[in-house]
């Protein structure tokens, strides 16, 4: 720091712009590695090592969703009662009875059963310790007793009454929906997702069309656009307006809609609409000072607030889907295209098409690698799925959606929800078919980390250029990661909580150990794309263990420390619960107690060249603040 501040120095001295350029883009670079640690040590938390039982009193501080089944919510402030440990958590995240409905800032008491975070299921996967640390959220936990709600904080302001409001909106969208229209109207409009099957997901992920139910840009660009298009043309169309400002007056009433359109979909805590909010108020706010609106410039402002207040955020999935969807329609619509308006209605509704199409297919190439690498997904008819479903969402859903909502107070939202839920029916419809199409082109890729790596570079590339050479980055990373940038599929899998130790079993993986249905078999499944079988074709089992034997190598699995004299050094690996004598592991691959306890869930893959396994560990390293050390 002292050198950038001597570099920035001398540069102002001798008036040199490219030094103080130079000193500056340093600066934002060494600040950019120390935002992590800075936001760890103001919002992090001390994570529970082993579970808690007892009774607690504690501040509701947000509600993730509920329904007539129970309630997801977050607190703070918990306070034990009786025989009860004492626990410096700042927040936890809590499965709770769906009675009393429970509001932000009510204190509850209740009888808690709470349990460390996990960490990631595979190497390089979702790591639950890491984001909820940043959270703030040390550990989960359900109700094992009576839930009782000691104070309510009635009155308290803005964040009950979001609330509360998105609460009677959802009530009335189930009470007028039903089938899969319902939990789809009520994510898009308030943002909860959770009624959401993961048939449905799964339909909508494969016609492309998964961003539909996540309020985000094209949410948002409907709501706030429209009312920004609606009150301009009303001013417009006025004798005595001719002197306003009316686009101005238009950008502000489209920016009002915007925030409250925000505060509905949960407010900062849902991290895709806060983005496309900021991002809208770029856009409103060029606009109110006469300036371009769609610029690069307004992305990389959007981004920086964002990463100011939550730098963790970079590291999920939706910061990078959404950015590099608007850093890719923005660049490409910034280089010198030949732009044909169509003539005639038929000319205008083709050129609609043409730019929703191209629109789509820019978005879906943008964010194809890292929708491949992070959901081992493509929708490789995503563009056509877009095409059709999307007239029904800006034209038909989305418009009869906010309108229910306004015309709620007057009961009258019945007819204009039914519109809406026979618009998502249509949306389904489309998603139904274009997911039939797909099914025989779908691939699972599996991406390493270093290919995510290379397209991130080579979307920085893109994003700072803004000449024609801005392609040369894609242009180059797409062969490279093509050739390069797939990783092997495991030939072995150890959870380390559960007894499931899964093995090749042909294009298969097939349990050797465990049962099917655990949570880590469930994820393995979903990430490579194939079910878990119970029983392997090749095992052998007796008390002891059991044994594993394929053309490449073999698996032992103890189960009995007697088993140690026969299978340590027979087998390529030998896998153990209990602890085995140190003479065993100087006879081969073992994965013990210890192994599992410091490395979490165990990948293996045979390598046929060196006639080993390689082995990569979810967890590489324990000195960090979010992991929960061994015991």
């Amino acid at each position: 720091m002292a050198l950038l501040a001597v570099l920035g120095f001398t540069a102002a001295i001798v008036c040199s712009l490219t030094g103080l350029r130079l000193a500056v883009q340093l600066s934002a670079l060494w600040l950019g590695f120390c935002l992590l640690p800075i936001h760890g040590a103001l919002f992090g938390t001390p994570m529970l090592a082993f579970p808690a039982y007892g009774t607690y009193e504690a501040r509701v501080d947000e509600i993730i969703s509920a329904d007539s089944q129970a309630q997801r919510v977050v607190v703070s402030q918990l306070l034990p009662l009786e025989d009860a440990r004492e626990l410096r958590l700042r927040r936890a995240r809590l499965f709770l009875p769906a009675e009393p409905v429970l509001s932000p800032g009510d204190r509850i008491q209740v009888a808690l059963r709470l349990a460390p975070i996990p960490g990631p299921v595979l190497p390089g996967g979702y790591d639950g310790q890491f984001h909820s640390y940043f959270s703030g959220i040390g550990a989960y936990g359900s109700a094992t007793g009576h839930l009782e709600v000691i104070a309510t904080n009635a009155g308290s302001g803005v964040a009950r009454a979001v609330h509360d409001l998105r609460t009677t909106i959802a009530r009335r969208i189930e009470n007028t929906l039903d089938g899969s229209s319902a939990p789809i109207a009520k994510a898009m409009i308030v943002g909860d997702q959770s009624g959401i099957t993961d048939e449905t997901r799964d339909v909508l992920a494969a016609a492309g069309l998964a961003h539909i139910y996540s309020i985000s840009g094209l949410h948002l660009s409907i709501v706030a656009g429209g009312i920004y298009w609606l009150v301009r043309l009303l001013l417009a169309s006025m004798p005595f307006t001719l002197t306003w400002p009316i686009k101005k007056i238009a950008a502000m009433a489209g920016l009002f809609v915007a925030f409250a359109y925000l505060l509905l979909a949960g407010g900062v805590n849902n991290v895709p609409a806060f983005r496309s909010t900021l991002m809208l108020a770029l856009v409103f706010g060029a606009v109110l000072a006469g300036r371009q609106a769609l610029t690069m410039r307004n992305v990389a402002i959007a981004a920086i607030v964002i990463i100011l207040l939550d730098p963790a955020s970079i590291f999920r999935p939706s910061f990078q889907l959404s950015f590099a969807a608007v850093v890719g329609l923005i660049g490409v619509y910034e280089l010198p295209w030949p732009r044909r308006a169509g003539t005639g209605s038929v000319g205008r509704i083709t050129s609609t098409l043409l730019a929703t199409a191209w629109t789509s297919f820019i978005a879906g190439g943008a964010t194809l690698l890292f929708s491949a690498y992070h959901f081992q997904q493509t929708a490789p008819l995503g563009v056509l799925g877009n095409l059709l479903a999307l007239p029904f969402v800006s034209l038909v859903i989305m418009p009869f959606g906010v309108l229910s909502v306004l015309l709620m107070p007057l009961a009258l939202d019945a007819p204009a929800l039914v519109l809406t839920g026979w618009g998502i029916d249509r949306m389904m419809d489309i998603a139904v078919l274009v997911a039939g199409w797909s099914r025989d082109l779908s691939s699972n890729p599996l991406l390493a980390p270093w290919a995510l790596l290379a397209g991130l570079l080579a979307l920085a590339w893109f994003a700072l250029l803004d000449t024609r050479w801005r392609v040369l980055g894609p242009a180059a990373a797409i062969p490279f990661i093509v050739l390069l940038g797939f990783e092997p599929r495991p030939d072995v899998l150890i959870a380390d909580t559960t007894q499931a130790v899964a093995v090749r079993d042909g294009d298969g993986l097939s349990l050797v150990s465990g049962r099917a249905g655990s949570f880590a078999t469930e994820v393995w499944g979903q990430h490579y794309q194939t079910p878990i079988e119970q029983d392997h074709r090749s095992e052998r089992c007796d008390s002891l263990g059991c044994i594993v034997s394929l053309p490449e190598f073999s698996v032992a699995v103890v189960r009995n420390a007697a088993a140690f004299a026969e299978d340590c050094g027979a087998h390529e690996l030998l896998v153990t619960r209990i602890d085995p004598p140190q003479w065993c592991r100087s006879e081969g691959l073992v994965i013990g107690p210890d192994e599992l306890e410091r490395g979490g869930v165990q990948w293996l893959h045979w390598n046929q060249d060196a006639g080993r396994f390689d082995v990569r560990p979810a967890i590489d390293h324990l000195n960090r603040p979010w992991r929960v050390l061994p015991r």
